[in-house]
């Protein structure tokens, strides 16, 4: 009898997750199975995409093109640099945030989940007009008697825009896991003689390590596949893959190339993620045997 209710509880179980399931196959899996067929399509400027002839001919191009590497490698490099940035701006702000008493607390943390609020789009624009030619930090350089700098349409702009909109994703996870933090056991090292530096890389770093784990992730993910920011704020001279990608379907109408490149950033995203995450945890588990 025992088993029978084991049976029908494990049914019920798939039938309430049966809804969840659909939508993520519909929504998710089905269009990514559809992105790498059209990838594999033929397609000629002449006649269009040939949809019962397949080809490896566009992976052979990513591979083949340094073209391709220079805004793969861009992409990568300024994720990167964008996540470290996070990670340096974010989790003393999220330490910070924890340690905070009520109301405080509360109006910070609201004050860091305003921006969420607001377009990525509009919150482009509003960079583009502090870093122009005659927006109001070159306006400040030039009241103090300096020069204009070009910084719209830089690496620069398009890293900073970046933190800006990314910094959250990163505060978020880090300050949640340190709420799980037992502030006795911080008391309880600083009684025993430890540093605060020391308390901070010996007891906080450590518990608070899964939530800096978490952050990278979605912070990396989202920064290398960002489309706005690096096409209002990099222009058409500082490409990355998504504006890379944009260009490949509605510029140049090549569907099957624009698919390769979106399966190619896919791929490589979860390459990098998947090894950060398995290093990152291996360190962590270490530092706790």
């Amino acid at each position: 009898m025992s088993a029978l209710a084991a049976i029908r509880q494990g049914r019920q179980g798939y039938l309430l997750s049966a809804p969840a399931l659909a939508l993520y196959v519909s929504l998710l899996v089905i269009p990514l199975m559809l992105t790498l067929l059209l990838s594999f399509n033929v397609f000629d400027y002449g006649s269009g995409i040939k949809g019962d002839a397949y080809t490896a001919d566009h992976y052979g191009s990513l591979l083949g093109d340094p073209y391709f590497y220079e805004i793969f490698l861009r992409t990568l490099w300024i994720s990167a640099l964008t996540t470290l940035l996070c990670v340096l701006i974010g989790v003393p702000e999220a330490y910070i945030l924890s340690r905070m008493g009520t109301p405080w607390r509360s109006i910070f943390l609201i004050l860091i989940l305003t921006p969420l609020l607001i377009s990525v789009v509009v919150r482009a624009f509003g960079w583009s007009l502090l870093l122009g030619a005659d927006g109001l930090v070159n306006q400040v350089l030039q009241a103090l008697g300096g020069s204009p700098m070009k910084l719209l349409y830089t690496p620069f702009a398009v890293v900073i825009a970046l933190v800006h909109v990314m910094l959250p994703f990163m505060i978020i996870p880090v300050w949640t896991s340190l709420q799980k933090l037992d502030p006795a056991a911080e008391q309880a090292a600083l009684s025993l003689g430890a540093g605060h530096f020391t308390v901070i890389r010996q007891v906080v770093l450590p518990q608070v390590m899964p939530g800096i784990l978490s952050g990278t992730l979605i912070v990396f993910g989202l920064a290398a596949s960002s489309f706005a920011i690096p096409g209002l704020l990099g222009g058409r001279r500082l490409k990355m893959v998504a504006t890379l990608i944009y260009d490949q379907y509605l510029s140049e109408l090549n569907w099957p190339m624009g698919a390769a490149i979106a399966v190619a950033l896919l791929l490589i995203n979860l390459l990098i993620m998947l090894s950060w995450n398995r290093m990152i945890e291996g360190r962590y588990k270490k530092s706790l045997g």
